[in-house]
């Protein structure tokens, strides 16, 4: 770990303000391409562990739905600290695993199965229409615990990833792209979140 490093991961230790508990990665499956982008992301999430984070969402937004699959594999077998585990709209066996990992399902697409499955229980008189808040909502969706922090590279804009879960997160951007992304980049958005106040929409 180089000087400044050390010097972000101190302040961080010593502030008074907590660390994110859960922190969203967002990147794209052209970062993945890159050489060591792989490797990149291991690290991240040895960072991450290392800092106090306890849980992470990693969403890759795609444009080519068919390199999914290999995308998949590649990512399962991903060297962490921690459980990964690849989610998708029936991996309810994955909701509790320590890294959380979402390809090309985007916020709307998530949202929208989320609305059918409820009704489709108010429709056939499972669910009283009454009882329907926000979290029977949280109920139905893929990731249901919205993160603390969002972490994007490259680009001001979230990809349409977790739309729902997302409206209270504290986001970060850096135009550092993916193949660049070092540790003190990580540091950074940790520190600056705990610089900020945060307001719950208040």
């Amino acid at each position: 770990m180089g000087l400044y490093d050390r010097y972000l991961a101190t302040r961080i230790r010593l502030s008074d303000a907590a660390v994110p508990e859960r922190v969203a990665l967002v990147i794209t499956e052209h970062d993945l391409l890159e050489r060591g982008a792989y490797d990149t992301l291991s690290a991240f999430l040895e960072w991450a562990f290392e800092t106090g984070v306890e849980e992470i969402l990693i969403y890759v937004s795609v444009l080519d739905k068919a390199a999914v699959p290999t995308l998949r594999n590649a990512l399962s077998e991903l060297e962490s600290p921690r459980t990964v585990a690849v989610r998708g709209p029936d991996a309810d066996d994955a909701a509790d695993a320590p890294v959380q990992v979402s390809i090309g399902l985007g916020g709307r697409e998530e949202f929208a199965a989320a609305v059918r499955d409820i009704a489709e229980d108010a429709a056939s008189g499972e669910l009283d229409p009454e009882d329907i808040d926000e979290a029977e909502i949280e109920r139905h969706l893929v990731f249901r615990t919205p993160p603390d922090l969002v972490i994007k590279t490259g680009a001001e804009r979230l990809s349409d990833f977790l739309i729902w879960q997302s409206v209270y997160s504290e986001l970060h951007f850096t135009d550092v792209n993916w193949r660049d992304f070092r540790r003190r980049d990580f540091l950074r958005a940790v520190r600056e979140y705990q610089e900020r106040q945060r307001r719950f929409g208040r």
